[in-house]
């Protein structure tokens, strides 16, 4: 969904739009790791006061998914050019690609969680549906 969401608001770019918008998805994401990294490390610190390398590690390595996100979409604002894809395609389907990724994932983390089937179609309507509202802004802004 963050991913998406910088995509939605990336307005308009500069000189280089495709490396500028690759740049803000991968960006975006480290910050938003970062941060996550850092809320947690803070508290285990307060309930430890003392924070080991390995602890450290495993927060770390716990919030990847958050960088991880950006890179399907990133990936797809560089291949675009191979597609013939104009601006305005590359970033449909980059926003495209971010959603897809945001259904896809909460249905995995659903089944792997052990979720019923029916918990499993709840999770996927409910991305669906927060994605939509994301493509929605996208449409409405752009026009």
């Amino acid at each position: 969904m963050l991913a998406a969401s910088v995509i939605v608001g990336a307005g308009t770019l500069g000189r280089f739009p495709r490396v500028e918008l690759a740049a803000l998805l991968l960006c975006t994401g480290l910050v938003f790791w970062a941060a996550h990294v850092y809320a947690h490390l803070f508290g285990i610190s307060l309930a430890n006061e003392h924070l080991t390398w390995r602890e450290f590690r495993a927060v770390c390595n716990g919030e990847r998914s958050i960088v991880e996100a950006a890179v399907p979409p990133t990936a797809a604002v560089a291949l675009s050019p191979l597609l013939g894809l104009d601006l305005k395609g590359t970033v449909w389907l980059a926003l495209a690609v971010a959603l897809a990724g945001q259904i896809g994932w909460a249905v995995a983390g659903s089944v792997r969680a052990g979720a019923p089937r029916r918990l499993v179609a709840v999770s996927a309507a409910v991305n669906l549906v927060l994605g939509a509202v994301i493509v929605g802004a996208k449409s409405a802004l752009s026009h």
